[in-house]
């Protein structure tokens, strides 16, 4: 199992000495400081993260060996620089009006004025993400061909409401108008374009990818070739949408962006390893509820993220509720194979 982690625990090392670094260039004295708020940023990231693992699994198993590959060394490449250094900084500068080097400047040489830029962008952020998750959560819950129940009430009423044509979408517009009521005029505008954005470019790359997964089942070429391309997309939009959450929550531990990326790049690391870990050893296959846990901490997430546009809510409980639910599926999971074995 130690194999899977390998690189991981390298990337750890690596990123403590980093953080360790930076500390003493600061300040000296800041180094040990700068060490341990790398490492709690990282241990935020997985526990915020480990529903991401789950979902990651989920799809990486009905894709080509060559699109897996290319998820777990290019995305770890897209995650890590893309999706928690730069992301942030393109949000910045669309919803700050200025330009991207600008943000880069404030972000590496003031970062209290960057940190107060990305907090100004809270609503558009929280809505964006927690529209895109809760459409994803729909999709779950909402699927016909669904026939396991963790939680049966609420599941058999959710498959049911399903049956409702676009229900995944009205849905996720009453909620997200429910949330304009707290809201300013100018956050308002602002929140409803980022969750109309959200829903929109779920729609858009999930049809694409049934789509096109239909059409590889019947040994169409075009798309047997883009199939793994749209997957791929899908997975890092997903991902875009948890790390988010990451971003924002380490910003209240520390304003420094280097110690960020580098206690959240930690962490995406250990997420990819799970992720192998559940697709080799078809964790799935064996704990069948653990996929449930994931939706529903992806929907409570969601929820947490389209409440935490008018009102903080700690990364604490955020990390805290995840884990409850993931824990409580695999707890299920293994109380469900032992009846099966009696």
């Amino acid at each position: 199992m130690i194999r899977y982690f390998e690189w991981s625990f390298g990337i750890l090392l690596g990123g403590m000495i980093l953080a360790f670094w930076r500390g003493e260039a600061t300040a000296s004295g800041l180094g040990f400081s700068f060490l341990l708020t790398a490492l709690v940023i990282s241990v935020l990231e997985v526990s915020l993260s480990f529903d991401n693992a789950v979902i990651n699994a989920t799809k990486l198993e009905k894709m080509s060996h060559k699109w897996r590959q290319r998820f777990l060394t290019w995305g770890i490449a897209i995650a890590v620089f893309g999706m928690r250094f730069v992301f942030p900084i393109v949000i910045v500068a669309v919803f700050a009006d200025l330009p991207c080097r600008t943000v880069l400047g404030l972000a590496l040489h003031n970062p209290d004025e960057y940190a107060r830029h990305l907090e100004e962008a809270n609503v558009g952020i929280s809505s964006f993400g927690g529209t895109f998750l809760m459409m994803l959560f729909f999709e779950f819950m909402f699927d016909k061909n669904k026939t396991l129940n963790w939680i049966s009430l609420p599941e058999k009423a959710l498959r049911k409401i399903g049956r409702i044509k676009f229900a995944p979408t009205i849905l996720t517009l009453i909620l997200l108008a429910l949330t304009q009521i707290a809201l300013g005029e100018h956050e308002r505008a602002v929140s409803m374009v980022a969750g109309v954005s959200g829903i929109i470019v779920h729609l858009l790359i999930h049809g694409v990818s049934q789509k096109l997964e239909k059409m590889a089942a019947m040994k169409n070429e075009f798309a047997i070739k883009h199939a793994g391309l749209a997957a791929f997309i899908y997975l890092e939009l997903i991902d875009a949408s948890f790390s988010l959450d990451g971003v924002l929550g380490a910003f209240a531990l520390t304003k420094d962006v280097v110690v960020i990326a580098i206690g959240l790049a930690v962490g995406a690391f250990f997420v990819r390893s799970l992720t192998i870990v559940l697709v080799e050893k078809k964790t799935l296959e064996k704990l069948l509820y653990l996929t449930h846990g994931a939706y529903w901490a992806i929907g409570a997430l969601a929820c947490i993220m389209l409440i935490a546009t008018f009102h903080e809510i700690p990364e604490a409980v955020t990390g805290t509720l995840g884990m409850f639910l993931i824990l409580a599926s695999l707890v299920s999971s293994i109380r469900y194979n032992l009846k099966r074995r009696k």
